[in-house]
Order: structure tokens, then sequence, then C-alpha cells
């Protein structure tokens, strides 16, 4: 009888269990290397989401693998401080407190900061217990704790002392909701309708002007300029005259410079240094006036006359409506074009001229590149197509803007007197220095993760043995944010490499392949779908339904489908152990053909298994077991078993359903953990101390001949479905290999010895009568299932005709389909008679 499986109560406490018994401790099993993973540390801003949940679960399948194989594996958690998120929710908090976050002093605000942190920890270490995570907590790092703020300030100082930090105005991406800077990694860009607004700028002591565009007239204060380019026949007698800006009414110059294209729009454009990066190199090549006309806030300021005060987007209505009544306003050619939005606010980003510090990229970069050409040395990604990113950014990059104007973070260890600049570890003894109050970028301190977290710069036992950590796994998108990062802090001040291989997936999307978003309500929680189908079936869904570095869908049919199938093992499981009761020992003396089929069948398995594991192909090997527990060993063997079950047969039972949990635990540690606590014989107080199961040559034999046996079975079953014979009608057994089998797997219940005129199933391995009354065909029936065999098909052969499905999915998968598909051809051509 089947047995629904309960996922509250084989979930329940496990964790705990695992905890109590120091299974997730690194150092403690030394039969190979080590093998070491940091984790991707969540931000402290809030629940994990559905993403997290499906990185994680990937590295605790590796680990959980590499554990079972012997490594003294350490899975390192921590978490991110992330600046500009977590101090955007404190602010929204004491707002709703009733408290102004500004007028609190920087100290009081951090109190504030600091029991935010403490309390969306700890909700973050309640979601890790829940998912099962194998997290050696005694390791536990937070990217503002004192020994990686000590790490940090000592990469500031040295990269300083290097001349690979510097402090300077450059135009950066300023974010005005948020009041700082961001990195160009922090800016997403999108499609907004705007326009271009066609300006007269009337040349000097003429009736003549220029007519400029631009889709930023609010800027046009901080002119300074107008470029033609040196070598445009319409204006390059003009350059050195100067024109009137309008509104404004200040003269500046035309100034030749290539920058202005003769082939876009008017071959004019408005040069704005302080506000637009290429002007600003323009500005530099010109020895043009910086003139901000914006606040912090994005409102216009002092510069700006009449409109200071006004938002950027009420001075654009207000300039616009006095521009169209000076007769200044040529024309409004409406466009559609990508405009910069914070990743962290959402708010438009604004081209800022400011004093900021940067990181040189240039020497740092170059050694990533010489590195990746070292198959020795170099991060190894999975796919190996992501490697591009990397070495594109690497080739492309540009000067790295890594202060921000908040409080959460690693303060600027830089301090000022008297115009002078002190930058060190320690702070200045003589009194009267003032800190840099800005703080570092959060990916500043990130990317010294893999070894600032196991006690870097000292040279601790940690670093000696788990750096460079073994994988990385993350998602395609933070490639430029983190993982080039890590790359080239690493080579700069360990020598290494930060990880030997870097595992990419892509992103979870909606059904509809949407991306996941609060505005479409498409998010989905994982702890809630946990509560509804258990962390097993979230697990497998998550880690089995796409390749390294694809998209996956979520699909909630699919994770009940993935309950089915752990539901599957339950009760699999709990045949093995009741009909193997009183086993005193284990023994494989006297193995009978079908013994000998599932232990081919088994090592099979693990050979092919253990293959795609190494690879990280996870999907697959989950494929293969799933053909072998769903297909080989329940609907075969069990059934197999039933038929004089000899203990010998019981053995091989108990030896491949222990086999099945442990190859099965790193997708689903609860339920294994379960059935390995409840298996006679089990060598290890948890499965996760036991050994992962291992390919025995011995145990293949030539079962060539037992497999055409059960495709004679198969054959005589649907011989029996396409003549309506029941499993009660008379049957005369002629001849078989194994009449006890054929008796047993086809479940016949009348044997006759009479010799007479019935149905004949004949093969080169069996011959059988069948004494059938006739029966009056069900014609509605028959269409029935004409109708849906057509219906199978018709979408198997599309599915087989897509070359994306073909290419992607999993070989024994494809070829599962091709054979369904001939089976189904075949059947539908005899229906049709």
């Amino acid at each position: 009888m089947e047995i629904k499986y309960n996922f509250k109560t084989v979930e329940e406490n496990k964790y705990d269990y695992w905890l109590k018994n120091d299974l997730f401790k690194s150092g403690k099993d030394k039969r190979k290397d080590a093998f070491a993973i940091v984790i991707p540390p969540p931000n402290v801003t809030g629940n994990l989401h559905i993403g997290h949940a499906w990185n994680t679960t990937i590295q605790d399948i590796i680990i959980r693998y590499k554990k079972l194989n012997g490594y003294d594996v350490l899975w390192l958690p921590g978490m991110d401080h992330a600046g500009i998120a977590t101090q955007a929710k404190v602010d929204k908090k004491l707002k709703e407190m009733g408290i102004n976050p500004r007028e609190l002093s920087r100290e009081k605000w951090l109190e504030y900061a600091w029991d935010w942190k403490k309390e969306y920890s700890e909700n973050i270490h309640r979601q890790w217990a829940k998912m099962g995570l194998a997290l050696d907590y005694s390791k536990e790092r937070f990217t503002l704790d004192e020994g990686l703020s000590n790490a940090v300030k000592k990469v500031f100082v040295d990269l300083y002392n290097k001349g690979l930090i510097y402090q300077g105005y450059r135009i950066i991406n300023w974010d005005p909701y948020a009041m700082t800077a961001l990195s160009n990694e922090e800016v997403i860009y999108k499609d907004v309708k705007g326009a271009f607004y066609h300006l007269k700028y009337y040349i000097e002591g003429t009736d003549k002007y220029l007519d400029v565009a631009t889709t930023r007239p609010e800027t046009l204060f901080g002119d300074t300029a107008v470029a033609v380019n040196p070598d445009d026949d319409r204006y390059k007698e003009l350059i050195g005259k100067k024109v009137i800006l309008p509104i404004v009414n200040r003269l500046i110059p035309i100034i030749g410079d290539e920058h202005a294209d003769p082939e876009f729009g008017t071959g004019c454009v408005k040069i704005t240094p302080a506000h637009d990066p290429n002007d600003y190199e323009v500005g530099l090549r010109h020895n043009l006036e910086q003139i901000i006309c914006m606040n912090p806030d994005a409102t216009m300021n002092e510069k700006c006359g009449k409109y200071q005060g006004l938002s950027r987007e009420e001075c654009r209505e207000a300039l616009l409506e006095d521009l169209q009544n000076d007769k200044l306003l040529i024309s409004v050619e409406e466009i559609t074009h990508n405009v910069g939005h914070s990743e962290r606010s959402g708010v438009m980003v604004e081209p800022y001229l400011s004093k900021q510090w940067f990181v040189k990229m240039r020497p740092l970069a170059d050694r990533v590149l010489d590195n990746q050409k070292n198959k020795n040395t170099k991060v190894n990604f999975v796919p190996r197509r992501f490697e591009k990113i990397m070495n594109h950014w690497m080739e492309i990059t540009y000067d790295w803007c890594i202060s921000r104007q908040l409080w959460w973070g690693h303060r600027i260890p830089a301090w000022y007197k008297d115009g002078e600049v002190y930058v060190g570890v320690d702070a200045p003894k003589e009194d009267g220095w003032v800190q840099d109050s800005d703080v570092l970028d959060t990916w500043f301190s990130s990317a010294l993760w893999p070894f600032s977290t196991l006690g870097w710069p000292e040279n601790t036992e940690d670093i000696k043995r788990y750096f460079p950590n073994s994988v990385l796994v993350t998602g395609y998108d933070i490639i430029p944010f983190w993982v080039n990062r890590m790359t080239f802090q690493s080579l700069e001040f360990t020598g290494q490499r930060p990880f030997k291989d870097c595992l990419i997936h892509g992103l979870i999307r909606d059904k509809q392949g949407r991306k996941m978003s609060k505005s479409l309500g498409n998010g989905v929680d994982p702890i809630e779908v946990i509560n509804n189908y258990g962390a097993d079936s979230l697990r497998l869904f998550l880690t089995t339904n796409s390749a390294p570095g694809m998209d996956l869908r979520y699909d909630e049919d699919k994770v009940k489908s993935s309950w089915n199938f752990i539901n599957k093992i339950w009760n699999a499981s709990r045949f093995v152990l009741m009909n193997c009761e009183g086993l005193t020992n284990l023994t494989f003396d006297n193995l009978l053909d079908r013994d000998k089929w599932i232990l081919t069948k088994y090592n099979e398995t693990i050979k092919a298994v253990s293959k795609y594991m190494e690879r990280y192909e996870f999907h697959n090997a989950y494929a293969v077991l799933y053909k072998f527990i769903w297909e080989e060993f329940c609907d075969w063997y069990i059934e197999l078993a039933k038929i004089n079950p000899t203990e010998t047969t019981k053995s091989v039972l108990i030896k491949v359903l222990t086999g099945i949990v442990k190859m099965l635990h790193p997708f689903i540690p609860f339920v294994t953990e379960e059935i390995y606590q409840n298996l006679p014989f089990k060598e290890a107080i948890s499965i996760m101390e036991s050994s992962y199961p291992n390919f025995n040559k011995k145990e293949i034999f030539d079962i060539s001949l037992f497999d055409a046996v059960l495709d004679d079975i198969v054959k005589i079953r649907n011989f029996k479905a396409e003549n309506n014979i029941t499993n009660s009608d008379e049957v005369r057994v002629v001849k078989t290999t194994d009449e006890a089998l054929y008796k047993g797997m086809l479940r016949f219940k009348n044997i006759s010895d009479e010799d007479k005129e019935g149905l004949v199933y004949e093969s080169n391995l069996s011959k059988l009568v069948f004494y059938v009354e006739v029966k009056q065909e069900d014609e509605s029936a028959k269409q029935k299932e004409i109708e849906f065999l057509e219906n199978s098909i018709k979408r198997r052969q599309s599915l087989l005709a897509n070359e994306g499905y073909i290419k992607k999915a999993p070989i024994n998968i494809v070829e599962a389909e091709r054979n369904k598909l001939a089976e189904e051809l075949e059947k539908l051509t005899k229906l049709r008679g």
C-alpha cells in the first residue's frame, strides 16, 4: 500500500541533529584534499529570495557530494553589509518611527543599523536552516566584522601607496535619492521616452544661430562651449567665434573637436563638462570651465537663476516654456533612448562632477588578462563561454569609483589637516586630523571575500589549507560586479586566483519567462514553497531543471513533480525495509539473473552520475538517477524481487537502496537522512559521514539476455492491452526462459494446461496462448485511444524537431523520447488496422 510522504515530519529536527553532531564542520575528514567554497554573501536587507535559494542549493549539492567522497570540505557562511540598500532600509524604518535619520549623529544612526543587521542576520540563519545548508557556522564572517575591516584598510593603504588608489575630480554616476556616487556596474539602463530639443544658440554679433539639439535642456546652465567637428565644412569657419547661451545670455566659445559627429543630428553639440562624461573629456582638452548647475539632490542650484530650487524635471518644463516664448525653441523631436537608473533606488542617475576616490584599473586588469592565458593558474568558467565576459570587461575597463557618501560601510582610512592628506591603517596620533566621512563601495570589501574570510592578511592555517577556494557559484549577472573584482584583488594581494572554478547559473524567471519583480507581482518566496512542499522538493526542482549558465523558469507544477518523485522513493524504501526485516547479514552469493541485472544497472548509474557531478551537470546526473530509480529499480527490480525472494535478493535490495539514497543525498538531504537512519548495516551515525558509492567493475555482468526477457514482457503486456486480455483470462504457457518470472511479472491468475485454439503471442523467448472470450470492441474507447496517440505523437515529433531541445536536453532523455515515439507510432498503426 502506498503511504503518502509527510515532508513536515521528515524535515523536522534534521538540521538540529546535523548541527548537534558537528556534521558541517571542516577539518574532520582528511581522506582526501581540502575542498572549499565561500558562500556568495546575502545582504542584510531582508528575506532571502528564490534566486539565493537556487544559488545556495547548488553549493550545498557540491559540498555534500564532496563530503561523501571523503574531502575535507569547508563551506564558509557569511553576509554582506550592502551599503546603499541597507542604509535605505534603515532610513525608511527610522522615518516610520518618526525619526529623521539625518538629524541623528553618525554614531547614533549606526546603533540602529547594527540592530537591523542583528535582526535580519538571525532571519537569514533560520532560512538557511530551512533550506538544509551544510554551512560551517564556526567560520561565519560579516563584511563589517573586525577582521575583514582590517583587511579592507590594509588593501586600501597598500593600493594607495602603490599609486593605484587616488583622489580626484571626475564625472561619476550620482544617485540623487541615495545622495551617493555609484560605480558604472550599479547603473541599469532603461528605454524611456524623451526628445531631442532643438535650440537656437545665436552667433555673437549676428542674427544667425546654430541649431543645437539636446535631450537635457535643463543642463544648459552648465554649458561652457558648443563643439563642431573641425572637418565639417558647414562650421569650421566659425571655430573661435562665440555664441550666446539661451536664457542665460552668457557668451561661450565655438570649439573644434572630433567628439562632434558631422553625420549625427545637426553636427553641433553643447558641451557641459560637469554633467556629461564625454563633455568632461572635451572640457579637459580645451581647458573649459566646469560649471555644476545642480545640487546633490538633483534640484537646480544658484547658477540657474529663477529656476533655482526646482527639480530637474520641473526646471525642464519651465525652461522649455520660456524658450518657446523667447522663440529659442526650434522643434521637439520625440525619441526613445537609453537612460541610466540607480540599481538600488531606481531613480535616474545624474552624471555629476565630484571629488571621489578611484582605483586605477589598467595595471590590475592587465594582470588578470595575462593570468587567464595560463591554463594552470586561470579561473576556469563553467560554462567556458562566460570567460569572455570577464576578459572583455578587463579589456575595456575604466577607473573604479570606490567612495560612497554613506554612513553604513567601511570608512575610508584617510584623514585631513591643513590641506594635507594622511592615509593609513591606523589614525594619526596627532590632534586635529579629521577622517574622511565617506565609506567604500560595498564591492570593495566583497572583492576580498575569498581570502579575507580565511584570516588574511595573516598567513593562517585556513589560508594555507583552503585558499584558493575550489569553486565559486554565482549568476552571470554578477560577473562584472564581483567575480572580476575578486580576481584582480586576489592576484594583486595573494599572487593566486581566488578560486579554481567559477560555476555560472542563470536568472530565475516566472513561468512565462519574465524577470521576477515587485511591479509584476511574480516573485516567489522560497520559505512559502518549503512550507507547502518541503525543502527537498524545492531543492530538487531548482537544481535539476536547468543546465549551467541557463535561466530557470519557476513552475509550481514541476515542484509538485519533484514531490511525487520523493514520494516514490519514500514508498520504495518502505517496501525494501519491510521486506528485509530479519536479515542478519548481507550476502551476495548465488546471484540470480535479476540481481546481476540490477547490480549492472546500478554500477552503470554510479559511473554516469559521478561523471556528471564532477562536471557540475546536476540536471544530467539527476536524469540518470531518475531513470534508474523510477524505471529500473522501482518498476522492475522491486517487482522482480517479489517473486520467490532470496536472502541474496534482499541483500541486493538493501545495497542498491543504500547507494540510491547516498547519490540522492546532495539533492534531497532531509528525506535521504531519514531513510538512511532506518537502514540496516549503515556505516555511520549520519549519511553525511558515509561514503559515496564506488563503481565496481566486478558487478558488471552480461545482461543482454535478461534485457531481452524484460523487453519481451513489455511486448506481452502490449499484446494483452491491444487484445483486451485481462489477468483473469485463461493462458497456457507453452515456453519461457523463466516460467515463474513470466507468471509473476504478467500477473497471470488463470493458468491452463489445455491445448486449444486461442490468441497466440510468440517470440524467440516465449510462447503464450490466451483463451479469451470474444468481446464486442468498444469503438468509442478505441477512437479515444487513437486520438490520444495522435496528440502524443504530434507533441513528441514537434519536440524532437526543436534543435534547441536536442542540443540542451540530456542524451538519454532525447533517446527515450525517440523510443517512445517509435512505440506510439507502431501502436497507432495496429489500432488503425
